[in-house]
């Protein structure tokens, strides 16, 4: 297990609709999680499917039965290179590294982990991890539902060197845009902390459909209206541009087979959660209990 025309580029980029993505509700229900880890596994020709989905339910099975708080959402790419992606919710550090003591202060734990992650490898090219914490002030009405969202947006932005106070201030014309245009947009933001450049920020966007995507586009106008026209829009692409030298937006679909969903995920729609648990239960029905942590 284990991111066109500046206008609508902007716009498909960082105001994404319908629910955020990063929920942590174990400690701060509705709330989205202070640290999340993103782990990409870059998947070998032929290996996505159904191969994937048993090494990954092997996973969610020791993690199950160790009883992890870091609970994981699975993505699964529509756009770009083929690879899955696995988003680790945590309140805290110190939550992550609770999680990994587990494993590391148990031999036979462990020994498990190493046992399923070798037979996961087989199927990879390649592996990478980055760990990200929230921020507030570049997120915009963070209301999580993580049960309802079949599919993601994650948007990457890299930031001037000295231009942080810049896109604070577009990001902050932006969500002023979005409210005054009533699109109800919602999007949570990260900054990066480890395991990429600096500068670097994510938002998280989750979808019941692949229609909110095509509202999205909709809104658009509501938009350009609500910063005064083409003459607004051009100001607004031009303090972005200056805050930002690159942006792209990839989109995922949720596979609930391959992730550990919190409680409060299962409760809210059994039928798309649930089966995953169940089908993960019976993959490894004896194992003994392990889990790839923060380091999933």
């Amino acid at each position: 297990m284990k991111i066109i025309p500046v206008l609508f580029g902007m716009f498909l980029a960082v105001a994404a609709g319908s629910s955020v993505l990063a929920q942590d509700s174990s400690a701060n229900p509705g709330k989205p999680a202070t640290v999340i880890q993103i782990t990409r596994e870059f998947l070998k020709p032929g290996k996505s499917g159904m191969a994937h989905d048993k090494t990954e339910a092997a996973f969610v099975s020791l993690m199950m039965q160790a009883k992890l708080k870091g609970h994981y959402v699975a993505l699964n790419s529509m756009s770009g290179k083929s690879r899955a992606l696995y988003i680790t919710l945590y309140p805290s550090f110190a939550a992550w590294e609770a999680d990994n003591k587990i494993i590391n202060s148990n031999a036979t734990l462990a020994a498990e982990y190493d046992r399923v992650s070798v037979a996961d490898g087989e199927l990879l090219d390649e592996l990478d991890q980055v760990l990200y914490t929230y921020d507030d002030e570049l997120s915009h009405h963070p209301n999580a539902d993580l049960s309802q969202a079949r599919y993601v947006e994650i948007s990457v932005f890299h930031v001037r060197p000295g231009h942080r106070k810049d896109w604070y201030d577009v990001t902050r014309t932006w969500k002023q845009a979005n409210d005054k245009a009533g699109t109800g947009a919602h999007w949570a933001a990260y900054e990066i902390a480890f395991g990429s450049d600096g500068g670097t920020y994510i938002s998280l966007t989750s979808h019941k459909s692949l229609a909110d995507i095509d509202t999205e586009i909709a809104d658009g106008k509501k938009i350009a209206a609500a910063v005064g026209g083409q003459e607004g829009m051009r100001k607004l692409d031009d303090a972005f541009w200056q805050a930002v030298d690159s942006t792209h937006s990839e989109l995922f679909t949720i596979n609930p087979r391959q992730s550990y969903p919190d409680d409060q995920w299962i409760k809210g729609a059994p039928d798309f959660w649930k089966p995953q648990a169940s089908a993960a239960t019976a993959t490894e029905p004896a194992a003994t209990a392990s889990t790839k942590p923060a380091s999933r």
